[in-house]
């Protein structure tokens, strides 16, 4: 079986890309679970299939690396558009379908932006939030993110009563209080079961949660730029707030960039 691919990373998830706009990639939980290990495969934090699509410009279908169908992710989107740029579908702005349903994105010096749904539903668990960012999100706030055992507290998490037969993605959140409209953040991805360098549906959720809870001045919100430092890099988070609709015309930013193109020829 020959297989060529290209591997993307934005602040450090990093996926393994295929055009398969004919459709023949092989697709078994199996063989994706086995391209992402990191030792005995390509090794990636998901695999992403590009496809065409009759309304769209493409199609992304994406994998975790436990090799299962997954919900949204940001940073592959935002990978995916620029892996369509090096397969030559050169137009200034993208309008593609993933699982959550249409996306925008479109460059600007040297970083993709990529447009996210919209949250409409922020809900409570003591002083944490969950929402859903096309992936669902649980956020903590915490002092210092330096010393913290990431895997465990977030599988305490993870793996309770109320999320463990769909799981959900566990972000640590630090307020960094010399810049404002700053935050940092670790972040646990359930089907990779563990911790990840980025997550982008993370970095919105978490932003989104930060604004939410740290704001003073929500009735009158709008352009809201906030800066988010994962352990792989920098991303951007815009947004409007409405005190009806909550958060709309949501876009994530930051680097997208191609490692390295390779053929898998395996069994």
């Amino acid at each position: 079986m020959q297989i060529e691919f290209s591997k993307y990373q934005g602040a450090g998830n990093d996926f393994i890309m295929i055009d398969d706009r004919k459709e023949l990639f092989p697709v078994s939980v199996q063989l994706v679970n086995h391209l992402c290990d990191r030792r005995f495969g390509i090794g990636a934090d998901g695999l992403i299939l590009l496809r065409n699509h009759p309304e769209y410009d493409f199609e992304m279908v994406y994998f975790n690396s436990d090799g299962n169908l997954a919900s949204m992710c940001g940073n592959g989107g935002r990978c995916t558009a620029a892996f369509a740029k090096q397969l030559g579908i050169n137009i200034e702005e993208y309008n593609f379908i993933a699982v959550d349903g249409p996306h925008k994105a479109f460059f600007k010096d040297g970083l993709v932006s990529l447009q996210m749904k919209n949250v409409d539903q922020i809900s409570k668990r003591g002083s944490d939030l969950v929402l859903n960012t096309g992936s669902p999100h649980y956020i903590r706030f915490i002092d210092d993110l330096k010393d913290l055992d990431v895997v465990k507290l977030a599988k305490e998490i993870r793996y309770n009563p109320e999320f463990k037969e769909k799981g959900i993605n566990v972000n640590f959140v630090a307020v960094d209080h010399s810049s404002p409209n700053h935050i940092r953040l670790r972040t646990y991805e359930r089907g990779v079961e563990d911790e990840t360098l980025a997550c982008g549906t993370g970095v919105v959720a978490s932003a989104i949660a930060y604004f939410h809870e740290k704001n003073e001045n929500k009735n009158n919100a709008s352009n809201n730029h906030i800066c988010v430092s994962a352990m792989g890099g920098e991303l951007e988070v815009d947004f409007d707030y409405d005190p009806q609709n909550l958060y709309y015309d949501i876009w994530l930013t930051g680097p997208a960039e191609g490692v390295f193109d390779g053929e898998y020829n395996g069994q």
